[in-house]
């Protein structure tokens, strides 16, 4: 296997890496501060700084846009809605710039390659009807609208789907939906107008096979945000996490995603490159504390020394960029597994770089923050976002306990 880069991927991850350190880091802290203010002082913290709006429409003029659209279902979206070269890009190319657009928080929604909307995205691409289509990917690839993914819910545990207890029920041709999500991200968002949602449809049929995805407009009747959910006390504007309440909301029926019952092989299907998308942006969470660390290290003095000579500081150096490269190798190999077909091997290796990224990125970070003193710790520095950001993917897409279990009973299956 060759995980060197393409070409056109080596092309791309350069004009992405320039446009992230040139366009995007240096408005980072203007647009944090812009949604604090916001929020302090009783206003609208949801509402995007203009300058978000400014940086999608030059990086959809440089081409910079949609890379997250895979190679076997991007054909004439590709071309239409701005992908650099027209074509879509396989796992392996995407990965590297992933991880460039991982090292801010701002860039993934920059390129229009954020969750859940890239997720949401590929959904419709691969299982969406014609009609669902125009209605809601071709907004979404344009970034008019924005989505959210409705399927954890507050009173189950989660992380075994087939607990869910909310309901997509039939009632002639259209669908009855009712129960409440929570950590839906996107809600917050003022462009959000569609949610995919995940309820049990028949409780009588096979586990796997009782549920349906169904999309929701965002107004309609009986949907409500009850309220925006913080991360150790981020908010994560402009996008968010919200609980949200569905009461006798009524969609037609032609709004179900590929058939009732079928919610499972679409998850699947949607979670397995979004976990290397996830995995790759932790990467490069993780590339950017490290440089800040360094920085720091070589820039401040103490007792008379530099900190990296300080208190095994340069062992921790190292570990990280050991850490860092390990698990790059890890999600890349993942990356062509999946690009070779979905097969019990890419399953194992999905689930492992799912608990290896955020366990590594979150040590690199925990270093970075030490090295900055009580700095680190502030708003100062984009490090305690970068680690409750990277908790958070301990539990998003399946907590680690899950994974774990996965790759173990993959490995157990081979002495059956």
């Amino acid at each position: 296997m060759d995980f060197s880069l393409s070409p056109r991927a080596a092309d791309l991850r350069e004009r992405v890496l320039a446009f992230v350190t040139d366009e995007i880091e240096p408005v980072e802290a203007e647009v944090h501060e812009h949604h604090k203010r916001q929020r302090e002082s009783g206003g609208d913290n949801w509402a995007p700084h203009p300058v978000v709006a400014e940086l999608k429409a030059k990086a959809r003029a440089q081409g910079l846009w949609n890379l997250f659209l895979p190679a076997e279902h991007a054909g004439w979206y590709a071309r239409e809605f701005g992908t650099d070269g027209g074509e879509g890009l396989s796992n392996i190319d995407y990965a590297p710039l992933a991880e460039v657009m991982g090292r801010s928080m701002l860039a993934p929604l920059v390129f229009n390659c954020n969750a859940p909307d890239t997720g949401n995205m590929e959904v419709l691409l691969r299982y969406g009807t014609p009609e669902q289509r125009a209605a809601w990917l071709e907004p979404l690839l344009r970034g008019e609208i924005r989505s959210a993914f409705c399927m954890t819910e507050p009173g189950v545990a989660s992380s075994d789907a087939t607990n869910m207890a909310a309901t997509a029920v039939l009632d002639g041709d259209e669908v009855v939906i009712n129960g409440t999500k929570w950590f839906s991200t996107g809600v917050g968002h003022p462009d959000c107008a569609i949610f995919v949602f995940m309820g049990l449809t028949n409780p009588d049929a096979d586990r796997h096979s009782r549920h349906t995805m169904v999309l929701v407009p965002r107004d309609t009747p009986g949907v409500r945000i009850e309220r925006m959910l913080p991360t150790m006390g981020y908010y994560d504007e402009p996008l968010g996490h919200g609980e949200v309440s569905f009461t006798d909301v009524r969609v037609p029926a032609s709004n179900i995603l590929l058939g009732p019952g079928r919610a499972f092989e679409i998850a699947q299907g949607r979670l397995g490159p979004g976990r290397v998308h996830h995995a790759m942006r932790t990467i490069g969470l993780a590339e950017r504390a490290l440089e800040l660390g360094c920085r720091r290290a070589k820039e401040r003095i103490a007792f008379g020394k530099p900190i990296a000579s300080l208190g095994g500081n340069r062992e921790r150096i190292a570990d990280a960029r050991i850490a860092i490269n390990r698990s790059r190798l890890l999600v890349l190999h993942a990356a062509w597994l999946l690009d070779q077909g979905m097969s019990r091997e890419a399953l194992s290796a999905v689930s492992e770089i799912k608990v290896e990224a955020p366990a590594m990125a979150l040590d690199v970070i925990d270093m970075a923050i030490q090295l900055h003193g009580g700095a680190g710790m502030t708003d100062d520095f984009p490090l305690a976002a970068a680690w409750v950001g990277a908790r958070t993917l301990r539990l998003a897409d399946g907590p680690d306990e899950v994974h774990r279990n996965v790759v173990a009973k993959i490995e157990l299956g081979k002495y059956a």
